[in-house]
């Protein structure tokens, strides 16, 4: 395959993210940094905010949604909780990326299988690209059955 027909296979149509934080201003920030349209292939994206850890689980198995950006250090559930969740209960679940408040909590990130991570406070000059490969990335994956 060439390399014009990879990218004519990018993620041009909308993308659903959903927000994960019971801090309304955390989920502001990340709408704020990323944006509408995070890259020119990428989007036009619909924001899905969640409250509850139970509120994604729910909104993730109504299905269509493509990413879930989860804040690490949310309460009383966690979004790396969150994530290991959807892991062991979702066949086909979205691109997962975790707000962490500390570099060295990466590897929870990993264990939790999220695809991407974001440093708190959001940085808008680095989020959106993060947003625009987990997006791409999960448009050009198989479909998973477990």
């Amino acid at each position: 395959m060439s390399a014009a027909s990879d990218s004519s296979r990018a993620p041009s149509l909308p993308a659903a993210v959903v927000v994960y934080s019971h801090r309304a201003e955390i989920r502001d920030a990340v709408r704020t940094a990323v944006g509408r349209r995070p890259a020119a292939d990428v989007g036009p994206i619909t924001w899905l905010e969640c409250e509850t850890g139970e509120e994604v689980v729910a909104t993730v198995d109504a299905g269509g949604v493509d990413l879930c950006i989860l804040d690490g250090e949310a309460q009383p559930t966690g979004g790396l909780a969150v994530a290991r969740q959807l892991d062991q209960e979702v066949a086909d679940r979205p691109a997962v990326c975790v707000l962490i408040a500390r570099q060295p909590d990466r590897w929870l990130a990993h264990w939790s299988r999220a695809e991407g991570t974001l440093p708190l406070p959001i940085d808008p000059l680095t989020a959106p690209g993060v947003v625009a490969d987990l997006l791409r990335a999960h448009a050009q994956r198989p479909v998973v059955r477990r």
